[in-house]
């Protein structure tokens, strides 16, 4: 981790992206950081919603009752308390530094809606694509408590914390097949690098949500995204400006169709017809749920 950068050595980035401030749920403030004109680009992901709320009024009406079918769903808090309920019996309560993981498959009814009442609420919500063979899988949930997601410190002390996959021998808490997801919380004192492999033909991104980082010579700023370069370069070097946290997200992608009417996300329009004919029906209330 002490080589200089180069360009040959490290992915570059192709563009900064500050997304478009928008309201969801209950009246619930966030920033749509990865959007629907995006969703090609950043293949197998779908969305990047990101939130930080001080004020009660953003975010206390949550995410009351919606569906979902086809898509994987990924809660990552900072800060605040929310509470998770579907229609397939799964009841969690996310705090921070936890995550909840929620394959929605063939379809299910849920609610994210917070515990407190004053604070700061501050998190994020990723979705992350299924294959069309994996489309209409049963659902299935799994609380990720803080101590369950795998981290360690470097010598020069930055902290990663690991979501998903892998990073320098650590496994994360959560492993998928076809898509392959990346999903790290990095801790950069001011001053420091870090450098995370990335593999060969995988889309990915960061976020800086506290601080200011450089990615290959661009200054990555608070809230702010960066998109890499599929240059072929094996890694991503971070460079902390100031004290910074960041987020890095790569993944396979996928390379089918993609059909997206709000919460349903499939292959075909027909598909999504039938998403919405089954959900009026009432069929995701009876959805069997199996484990992660």
């Amino acid at each position: 981790m002490n080589t200089a950068p180069s360009s040959h050595q490290y992915r570059t980035v192709e563009r900064l992206v500050a997304g478009v401030q928008t309201s969801d749920g209950a009246g619930v403030r966030l920033t749509r950081v990865l959007t629907q004109n995006l969703q090609r680009r950043l293949d197998p992901f779908l969305m990047l919603d990101a939130f930080r709320n001080e004020n009660p009024d953003d975010y206390i009406g949550g995410f009351p009752d919606h569906p979902h079918r086809g898509f994987e769903t990924v809660t990552y808090m900072i800060a605040g308390r929310m509470r998770h309920h579907d229609s397939v019996g799964n009841v969690g309560l996310l705090g921070p530094g936890g995550a909840q993981w929620m394959t929605t498959g063939s379809g299910l009814i849920h609610s994210e809606l917070p515990e407190q009442e004053e604070g700061l609420m501050e998190g994020f919500q990723l979705w992350l694509n299924l294959p069309a063979s994996q489309k209409m899988v049963a659902p299935s949930y799994r609380d990720i408590p803080p101590a369950a997601i795998p981290e360690f410190t470097d010598e020069n002390g930055v902290v990663v914390r690991v979501i998903a996959g892998a990073s320098h021998g650590v496994d994360g808490a959560v492993h998928r097949p076809d898509t392959e997801p990346l999903y790290l919380d990095v801790h950069l004192p001011a001053g420091t690098r870090f450098e995370q492999p990335i593999a060969a033909g995988h889309n990915a991104f960061t976020y800086t949500y506290r601080g200011s980082v450089n990615i290959a010579g661009t200054t990555v700023a608070d809230r702010n995204m960066a998109i890499l370069s599929n240059s072929g370069a094996p890694a991503v070097c971070i460079e902390a400006v100031e004290d910074a946290r960041v987020l890095i997200v790569a993944g396979q992608p996928l390379n089918e169709p993609i059909a997206q009417y709000g919460p349903f996300v499939m292959n075909t329009a027909e598909q999504i017809h039938q998403a919405m004919r089954d959900y009026q029906a009432g069929k995701f209330e009876a959805t069997a749920v199996q484990s992660l």
